[in-house]
């Protein structure tokens, strides 16, 4: 049983998504682009039946309530800022984190900034933050791979393209990997007035300000052999950037979308994961 829930914080309501018994081990999941945090329904119903307490947020943009105008409130420092304001809303001390695509780079930057919150981190796709840049320079491939994140960087024609044509743009990126009704529920909600806007910047928001570290919180890294954005040199690399217990599960033949194309994969290897804690 999943309940909608709004979480207050000095920035605004976070719309999102529950279940669980209130005083179950607290595990929070964090969306990427162009999703919302629907994309965790699967995981976050079954880790309510198993008695945990699952919290997926809208996140920063997605929730209309929380929907600043200026690039620059998108930085990295007020997204896992965020985290921090949703888990005290929630009366978390200590909490599970996961994420997936941005939610996963969101996810990596909290456990270098805040490693004494997490019990454990779960990231889907996206690579450690370092591991990723490094890439970036010496591997012509991912080069290639993470080009788009420049183009989306550009002034509101990017806008125009993604949701001209009742969306096609944003339609076509998931592949037909996701159901069509959950694609139609994403494109509804970025074609809301300013919300495609304020998804873009968080990759029009700047590079971070400092140099992320090593992470030592427990990690499961999960990466697939058909992601469209990371390629295996960052995804290898991660290893090098963590130095607590770590574990790094390769999906075959599963394309970018993971917790929606993989779900019951995912939900297991999270579940084992936590269960280790």
């Amino acid at each position: 049983m999943i309940d909608h829930i709004s979480i207050p914080t000095e920035a605004g309501s976070f719309d999102a998504i529950a279940a669980g018994p209130e005083d179950g081990r607290p595990v929070l999941l964090l969306h990427g682009f162009p999703e919302a945090a629907t994309e965790w329904e699967h995981q976050v119903a079954t880790l309510g039946v198993l008695g945990f307490r699952a919290v997926a947020p809208d996140q920063r943009g997605y929730s209309p309530n929380v929907r600043p105008e200026q690039a620059s409130d998108y930085s990295i420092d007020h997204l896992v800022g965020d985290v921090v304001a949703i888990t005290e809303a929630l009366g978390w001390l200590k909490f599970d984190l996961v994420g997936h695509d941005w939610g996963g780079a969101v996810a990596w930057w909290t456990a270098d900034a805040h490693p004494e919150r997490l019990r454990s981190l779960t990231v889907v796709s996206t690579p450690h933050p370092a591991a990723l840049a490094d890439a970036m320079k010496t591997d012509e491939d991912q080069h290639l791979r993470t080009r788009y994140m420049t183009e989306w960087r550009q002034t509101r024609v990017t806008e125009r393209r993604m949701l001209e044509n009742g969306g096609r743009a944003l339609r076509e990126m998931f592949d037909r990997r996701v159901s069509p009704s959950k694609v139609d529920d994403y494109v509804q909600r970025l074609s809301e007035p300013g919300a495609l806007t304020a998804a873009l910047n968080w990759y029009r928001a700047g590079r971070p300000g400092g140099k992320i570290g090593k992470i030592a919180v427990p990690t499961l890294y999960i990466w697939s052999t058909e992601d469209v954005s990371f390629g295996s040199t960052a995804a290898l690399d991660t290893a090098n950037w963590v130095t607590g217990p770590y574990h790094f599960e390769m999906l075959e033949d599963v394309s970018h979308w993971v917790p929606e194309e993989a779900p019951e994969a995912v939900t297991s290897l999270l579940v084992e994961h936590l269960n280790a804690r």
